[in-house]
């Protein structure tokens, strides 16, 4: 039986107890929700693809931006055949912003092997704060202080870290006023204002004007770059944000819900969750700057169920048979006979619940943007889709339905993973990724190493969805050669494979107890360094 549980924590806010008692969000897999929009679309505007996003969509991957040339938006535009036209941030040095750690543990066991041992934990220790003191050096006083000279707009227009209210507010004028002097401080080994440095290889940034203009702005003055034979500068516009504002109840294990002052830059950094009525008005916004955007297409995100991510594992059985949730959420290298609710960082069931049902009311909000804008209910047929990344995810979730039959609801089907993936031994999953301590992969796959982010096959997932709603909206695809595609566009995850070093070769100091992952969050506060926002 299902469970039904409607219990909340107490400070729960009175909306989240009224969408509970109507049960957990249905999916919503039609891309058009059942509309169709009859438009003579003339000629091939010059952007072909425009993102505006967070983490998820700037390509970040184990606690660091680097790989930006397969993040889901550049594996998009490879299989336009557009990535040499497609514009977007790089992140050289030792492996990106702000802290890599599959480089930092693969440094490790090239020092000390794949097993952690007592004896050698205090040279294991100096070796990672060398290795953090290099990344720190080359950002703050290296090659890396300084963005590049931007001459164009980046068509990767995201950021990680960056909620909704910082996407509509923020600009390179106040990422470069944010980021100070830094302090050399032996004890906190993090690069400051990482955020900010990301930023400014995002942001436009090359003269007064452009520096106070935000992610939609610049999207805004790309669809302005047109040709008379066409009716907009960007073709397809996917906007995917909102994550940022449910991830911290899990990446800090704390609930804490947005007040009265939620659209205070300054205040927001308190909360780890937003209120739905505040990330609704919030988004409104963000619907009204995209509808100034000249673009063809629009491809709408939900908010992923963050309770779902690996970062955060569910410990104990479940409260109840059928039930979606466990008593306690901790970090997913404790163990249940070890795991100690007075001492040891958690978020419980009932917490789990009312952030699952705020992000539920998140993606009613999305919907409705969607379905308004397709009828016209402003007068203006807008060519909106619908990707729900939340089902998605509902559908690899491993431990929540995957491996308990009875928690699963009646629109539940597992997710198809392609063949190239599905040939794996073991296939991707979205569990905690370990090793089999044979150089191969014991779980896990989908996500990268900071629990939270895909890995690069996990990316290729999500721009296999996009992918299908382009095709439906008739957006031309082309071989390298220049013809025109006309079988079933699917992405190449033969080539994602050969660049997913996690997913063929993960380092072998991720043993089945996570012990390495462990010792370095206790050691060197690891969570917070890679997925806070300093």
């Amino acid at each position: 039986m299902l469970d039904t549980s409607t219990d909340l924590p107490k400070d729960a806010p009175e909306e989240i107890r009224v969408r509970a008692a109507a049960g957990p969000r249905e999916p919503q897999f039609d891309p058009t929700l059942g509309t169709d929009i009859s438009a003579d679309w003339q000629g091939t505007p010059p952007h072909r693809l425009v993102v505006i996003g967070d983490s998820l969509s700037h390509g970040f991957q184990s606690g660091a931006i680097f790989n930006t040339d397969i993040s889901y938006p550049a594996i998009i535009a490879h299989e336009l055949s557009w990535l040499n036209d497609f514009r977007f941030p790089r992140y050289a040095g030792p492996g990106g912003l702000p802290l890599n750690i599959e480089l930092l543990l693969r440094t490790l066991e090239e020092r000390f092997g794949p097993e952690n041992n007592v004896w050698e934990i205090p040279l294991a220790l100096f070796a990672a704060r060398s290795f953090m003191d290099d990344v720190e050096d080359y950002w703050e006083r290296g090659p890396g202080k300084e963005a590049p000279a931007l001459s164009a707009y980046c068509h990767n227009l995201s950021v990680y870290g960056w909620n909704l209210r910082d996407a509509l507010s923020k600009t390179a004028a106040s990422c470069e006023k944010a980021i100070k002097a830094p302090n050399d401080d032996i004890f906190d080994q993090v690069v400051q204002n990482n955020s900010d440095r990301a930023a400014l290889r995002v942001y436009p940034h090359w003269a007064p004007e452009q520096k106070r203009m935000t992610l939609f702005h610049t999207a805004k003055a790309l669809g302005e770059e047109h040709n008379d034979d066409t009716d907009c500068g960007i073709e397809t516009l996917v906007v995917f944000l909102g994550a940022n504002n449910a991830l911290k109840t899990v990446t800090e294990l704390r609930v804490t819900w947005s007040d009265e002052n939620f659209r205070d830059p300054k205040r927001s950094g308190a909360y780890t969750i937003w209120q739905p009525e505040h990330f609704a008005a919030e988004f409104t916004e963000v619907v009204t700057a995209v509808k100034a955007i000249k673009a063809r297409h629009v491809i709408w995100c939900t908010v992923p169920h963050v309770t779902i991510a690996p970062i955060a594992r569910g410990l104990g059985s479940k409260v109840m048979p059928g039930s979606r949730y466990y008593p306690y959420y901790a970090r997913p290298w404790l163990r249940n006979e070890t795991f100690n609710a007075k001492q040891d960082k958690h978020i419980t069931a009932v917490q789990a619940r009312a952030v699952d049902y705020a992000i539920d009311m998140y993606n009613d909000t999305i919907e409705a943007a969607v379905r308004a804008a397709r009828d016209g209910a402003d007068g203006v047929e807008r060519d909106w889709y619908l990707v729900d990344i939340a089902g998605l995810l509902d559908r690899i979730a491993s431990r929540r339905y995957i491996e308990d039959p009875a928690a699963r609801p009646d629109w539940w089907t597992p997710y198809p993973l392609p063949a190239p993936l599905s040939a794996l031994d073991p296939p991707p999953d979205s569990r905690w990724l370990t090793s089999d301590g044979r150089g191969g992969r014991a779980s896990g796959g989908l996500f990268s190493l900071d629990g939270v982010h895909p890995t690069t096959v996990g990316y290729g997932l999500i721009a296999q969805e996009m992918i299908n709603v382009m095709r439906l909206a008739k957006v031309k695809f082309y071989h390298p050669s220049g013809a025109e595609r006309t079988d079933t566009v699917t992405v190449d995850f033969d080539r994602l494979l050969r660049r997913d070093t996690l997913v063929r070769n993960p380092p072998q100091n991720i043993n089945s107890t996570l012990d390495i992952i462990a010792w370095a969050d206790e050691a060197l506060d690891l969570i917070r360094r890679t997925l806070g926002k300093p």
